[in-house]
């Protein structure tokens, strides 16, 4: 099977039970430290309820794999210390931070979600991929 990963770009878009995720990732230079093997990269995720029931997001699952197929688990709750709820058409956006040991690498993942019911679901999180700028001398 081919390796899909050099495909991948640093945008990624899916929707999951009429939930939107949008993630947009970048290196950054400023905080990578390349001579001692510390590559850093921002992302930002843009969620938006496009259904008809208020939802809260409970918790987080990324899966971020390094250029040597190393994969890290985050788990935990809500996202930069917040568990949003989203009314039907709402979104919410935040960014956070990803150190890699290599300079590419993709993550993906999953948000559990809660409507007012109680029902509990997760949406996806497509994969996108963290890809350092490199530069010639």
């Amino acid at each position: 099977m081919p390796d899909l990963r050099p495909a991948l770009g640093p945008m990624s878009e899916t929707v999951t039970n009429n939930i939107r995720v949008e993630v947009l990732s970048r290196h950054s230079p400023d905080h990578s430290q390349p001579l001692v093997g510390e590559w850093v990269f921002q992302y930002t995720v843009r969620i938006t309820n496009q259904g008809t029931d208020t939802v809260q997001l409970l918790s987080r699952h990324w899966i971020i794999t390094d250029a040597l197929d190393q994969t890290k688990e985050v788990k935990g709750p809500g996202v930069v210390g917040q568990q949003p709820v989203l009314a039907p058409g709402e979104s919410f956006q935040y960014s956070s931070w990803c150190p890699l040991t290599t300079p590419t690498g993709m993550m993906h993942g999953t948000y559990q979600m809660v409507r007012e019911d109680g029902t509990q679901f997760d949406i996806q999180i497509a994969p996108f991929a963290l890809k350092a700028a490199y530069t010639v001398n």
